[in-house]
């Protein structure tokens, strides 16, 4: 089985950084650190954001199923920049550009989901029923394809 493609923190960091418009960064922040497909961002609203509760609320996603997901403290701020002023091909187009400018390579949004699933469970450490209700997967098995090791993260535990 071929593993998923993924970016590390640090170069969404440098992604970020190169990205010129708000709701360009608040989109590619949501994809990774809130786990979330192109549409759900896309479609997102601010009666969506409950800031009290700290929760997202994503309405009628993949399998037309509903969830709720924890608002991560990276994206916290950049939360006023919803609803996004794109659609899907627009986003997708800005990644792709600001992708191949800072990293070398054209890389698809869905990359920031692979990646965000892959940094809760290798470097945060969270376990795989958590990841699962965050990535909204109906089988656990699905998520388990993401617990693969980075070889980076492999050569910092042998030389921890």
């Amino acid at each position: 089985m071929k593993l998923p493609d993924t970016i590390t923190e640090e170069e969404l960091t440098e992604v970020l950084k190169a990205t010129k418009l708000k709701h360009h960064k608040i989109a590619f922040a949501l994809g990774f650190y809130n786990c979330m497909r192109i549409s759900e961002v896309v479609k997102l609203n601010k009666e969506d954001i409950d800031k009290e509760r700290k929760l997202i609320y994503i309405k009628q996603s993949k399998g037309k199923k509903d969830r709720h997901i924890p608002i991560a403290p990276e994206v916290s701020r950049g939360l006023r920049h919803i609803p996004m002023k794109c659609g899907v091909r627009a986003l997708q187009i800005a990644f792709n550009r600001v992708t191949e400018k800072v990293l070398g390579k054209k890389l698809n949004f869905h990359l920031l989901r692979h990646s965000g699933i892959t940094h809760y469970l290798t470097k945060k450490g969270w376990n795989t029923s958590q990841v699962q209700q965050l990535a909204g997967h109906s089988r656990i098995t699905t998520t388990q394809i993401y617990t693969h090791i980075n070889p980076t993260h492999l050569v910092d535990k042998m030389w921890d």
